[in-house]
């Protein structure tokens, strides 16, 4: 059989896959009756049978990777307690147009902690070293939560590497976190989902606490993201988060959106943290359209460092609500809880 004809039969083996499986969890969206859509946290359908899985050793760490379809790649990177499998919702609408690469990030899903310590650099890096064994010099990336910070540090530190950047749900500061008391009942969902999907993937050795511990510093610290360095990002860069995220503040997002020179913003309405699981149509056909689109015209290094952040816009009335591009809030809140809220 000719090589395209084995490369149509596996894609359509995948898509078929995955139809199968998507319709197995139809009506699963609707099963919260009465709640806010934003309150729901629907699960994603299973991942297919990939093309091919690996990993990669790094830092200690194996990290593992699965590769889906043909075509430009896309790299997929989950929020933290998670696992490649949380993008199901999203895998059959990419594979009509691109190869993807669905990582488990250092720790978390099928990857190993290895001896370097758990941070949003290391987990670039561990990024890039899959791109090098996978022989692909650059990639689109899409970042959920902590995905999204690295996607953000792949961009900053990886330039070369990077076509363009969907970001979703990930602030820069901790000014972009909402204070709290404590976790909402969708993380606590959240958590309990992924302390059961760890410890059927994991080969980490580790309890589901430990990885908890290890996470809580990124979550609790400085990113380590300055505004010079958004600037400074020369990839087309999509900034999105629901409108009801329980913990990023959207102010942030919004600028965010301002100081990358290339950059663009979506907000998804009724939708939280977890938009990609609530809202999937919406948010597939959004991530879709901004990888397919045409490149704009690329700013010089210069000229996107030396850009000046746009003028705050007049403040709301008393009482109102923000504007839609206001600056950030100011608040000292850390992104954490016992659950792991991120």
């Amino acid at each position: 059989m000719p090589q395209d004809d084995r490369v149509r039969l596996s894609r359509l083996a995948v898509l078929i896959a995955c139809a199968i499986a998507a319709t197995a969890h139809i009506g699963k969206p609707t099963a919260h009756a009465g709640k806010p859509r934003w309150q729901t946290l629907p699960r994603p359908p299973a991942m297919p049978r990939a093309d091919a899985e690996g990993s990669v050793e790094v830092g200690g760490a194996k990290i593992f990777y699965a590769v889906y379809g043909q075509g430009d790649p896309v790299v997929l990177l989950h929020g933290g307690l998670g696992n490649s499998a949380h993008f199901g919702f999203q895998l059959p609408a990419l594979l009509d147009h691109f190869q993807v690469i669905a990582i488990d990030s250092r720790g978390q899903g099928r990857s190993t902690r290895g001896t370097a310590a758990i941070s949003y650099d290391q987990m670039a890096t561990d990024v890039v070293a899959v791109l090098d064994k996978l022989a692909i010099p650059r990639a689109s990336i899409v970042g959920w939560s902590d995905g999204g910070e690295v996607a953000l540090k792949l961009g900053i530190g990886f330039p070369d590497r990077v076509d363009r950047l969907f970001v979703f749900g990930a602030n820069y500061d901790a000014s972009g976190s909402k204070p709290r008391s404590g976790p909402s009942r969708t993380f606590a969902a959240y958590s309990l989902r992924c302390r059961s999907e760890y410890e059927r993937l994991s080969k980490a050795g580790l309890p589901y606490n430990a990885l908890v511990g290890a996470l809580l510093p990124l979550w609790r610290g400085p990113t380590g993201i300055t505004r010079d360095q958004l600037r400074a990002i020369r990839a087309p860069v999509m900034m999105a988060d629901g409108d009801h995220d329980e913990v990023i503040a959207l102010d942030q997002i919004e600028e965010m959106s301002r100081l990358i020179p290339n950059a663009q913003l979506k907000v998804f309405d009724a939708a939280s943290h977890f938009a990609l699981w609530q809202d999937p149509d919406n948010f597939n056909q959004a991530l879709v359209a901004f990888l397919t689109a045409p490149a704009p015209a690329m700013p010089s290094a210069l000229s996107a460092v030396a850009a000046p952040a746009a003028p705050p816009p007049p403040p709301a009335p008393p009482g109102g609500p923000a504007p839609r591009d206001g600056p950030a809030k100011k608040t000292t809140a850390d992104r954490s809880s016992l659950t792991g809220e991120r």
